[in-house]
């Protein structure tokens, strides 16, 4: 049975979205750390105190998470802010150095380069479903491929060559 060709062009559409969707999350993690820079240059230096640090379990489905909640003054006020744990978790009541945008306090790099908030989690999980469309997307391609190889010029009929008929 010949399956139309719009679904070639559909399983190539499939690879190219995915791998758009998997550039998402490097592009972000450029971008951050390119704002994390700026923030280093340009921002407003303070000190962070971690008030808490709280590590979640992830259950069943994924790994358990740790976030830091830091409390600072910028201007005689004082905001409040988590930083995830990656690389770096310090202890409660421990003070890190950070450099606060001065457009909005909420927004900050520490010493050890972490940004505040919990950033990039969507471009990740993006990130993820375009790992899958794009090796669907490349596994379809290569098996609609590898079938017309097998079976010849598109149109022509495999049943009868494989019956020794000509």
């Amino acid at each position: 049975m010949r399956r139309p060709s719009w679904l070639s062009l559909a399983y190539v559409l499939l690879a190219v979205a995915g791998g758009a969707l998997l550039w998402l999350p490097f592009h972000t993690q450029t971008a951050l750390d390119d704002w994390g820079v700026t923030l280093r240059e340009r921002g407003t230096p303070a000190q962070a105190v971690v008030v808490d640090q709280v590590t979640e379990s992830g259950g069943n489905r994924s790994s358990s998470s740790s976030t830091m909640y830091f409390s600072y003054v910028v201007d005689g006020r004082t905001h409040s802010q988590e930083v995830p744990c990656f690389e770096v978790c310090r202890a409660a009541g421990t003070e890190v150095p950070i450099w606060v945008n001065p457009a909005d306090p909420g927004d900050f790099v520490t010493d050890f380069g972490q940004l505040s908030g919990h950033r990039g989690r969507v471009q990740g999980v993006l990130g993820v479903v375009g790992l899958v469309a794009l090796g669907a997307g490349v596994v379809l391609t290569l098996s609609r491929i590898g079938r017309r190889r097998r079976t010849g010029r598109p149109g022509h009929d495999g049943a009868r060559r494989r019956r020794g008929q000509r």
